[in-house]
């Protein structure tokens, strides 16, 4: 597995948009205040040609121009690493336009985003052994009292509290779960007003720790490249099946039904083969049922069957916060009343 070189003092943030821009309000404002925090802190940031564009169908540009932008910004010397605008929902379609082979013949390059951006942060690491971040895009740090999940994501690109090739991260009491309330503030904290419970399954045992390499996303995107000729997840399988996997895995769109649907299609491809554990996000349609099931026994009826650790409810995907995962690297993961990672770039 190839990781990249940490974002260093004065280094240079690349701002890209394969998924959306910051074409429309609050994604203005809230851009242009994330970048006086990056610059008061002595980062330079370089803006890719789609930052600003609106012309694409569910992203900033034609699928043509947004591989272009990001396959030059992968590749240009004068940026450290890459942080994705947004998320979105047509960045399936840039892949085509993508050179895989040239992106793995270049030096590695830690690419940040989560949802739409699945579809890079899940291929560089499956397609190119290289290590990707699913993290905060960067709209995401528009707050005016950061988030210990965002100075998590920021540690992951700086490499500080990197220690001895590893980086352990904890999870948080509470969460946002939203209220209807429209923000007038485009600069808004997290309203934490949910407590969270870890929910296990399997043969989960509290402070047992289980260790394997990690790899996941947003489901909505991962099934919607099972199948294509960019699914070589079956080859990624069989070369690290000594260190067995730990998927880490989310949804944004799907109902429970469509969540079990989706489950069923990745067993039925073999992904799952070689798990060693699984971690769960919150789903943006938490607490929802649908024909007598929750989202939890959504999953666990297509996974129950590995008596393998299952921690669902997990600070992970589209209700904040969440922990940065990195995408590649070996974990070794275990939960009391919260959930701790510790990510080893092995």
């Amino acid at each position: 597995m190839r990781y990249p070189g940490f974002l260093p003092k004065n280094g240079t943030i690349g701002l890209v948009a394969p998924s959306f821009g910051a074409s429309t309000e609050p994604y203005i404002s809230r851009f242009a205040y994330v970048e006086g925090i990056f610059r008061a802190k002595g980062y330079k940031l370089l803006e890719g040609p789609n930052v600003r564009e609106d012309k694409g169908i569910g992203k900033s540009n034609t699928p043509e121009k947004c591989a272009e932008e990001f396959m030059d910004f992968y590749g240009r010397k004068d940026t450290d690493v890459l942080i994705s605008c947004g998320g979105g929902e047509t960045m399936c379609e840039d892949l085509t336009f993508v050179d895989w082979e040239k992106i793995g013949r270049m030096d590695p390059k830690w690419f940040m985003g989560y949802s739409d951006n699945t579809n890079f942060t899940y291929l560089l690491t499956t397609l190119c052994d290289t290590a990707s971040i699913y993290g905060p895009c960067i709209s995401g740090f528009a707050m005016h009292t950061p988030h210990e999940s965002l100075k998590q994501a920021e540690c992951l690109l700086t490499g500080e509290n990197f220690r001895d090739k590893c980086i352990e991260f904890r999870g948080f009491p509470n969460f946002e779960l939203p209220d209807g309330e429209e923000e007038e503030d485009p600069i808004s904290d997290l309203k934490l007003n949910t407590k969270k419970e870890l929910f296990f399954g399997g043969s989960f045992k509290k402070k047992v720790p289980f260790k394997g390499r990690l790899l996941g996303g947003c489901v909505d995107c991962l099934v919607t490249l099972l199948g294509t000729r960019f699914d070589k997840t079956a080859d990624f399988l069989e070369k690290y099946k000594e260190d067995g996997f730990i998927w880490f895995l989310e949804s944004c769109d799907l109902n429970p039904i469509s969540v079990r649907r989706a489950f069923w299609q990745m067993d039925e491809a073999g992904w799952f083969k070689y798990v060693k554990g699984f971690i769960i996000g919150r789903p943006l349609h938490y607490g929802e049922e649908a024909f007598g099931i929750d989202m939890h026994e959504a999953v666990l009826s297509m996974i129950r069957k590995y008596n393998v650790p299952v921690i669902m409810d997990a600070d992970l995907g589209h209700l904040p916060p969440a922990i940065p995962f990195v995408t590649g690297a070996m974990a070794e993961v275990s939960a009391d009343d919260e959930i701790n990672i510790k990510m080893i770039f092995e």
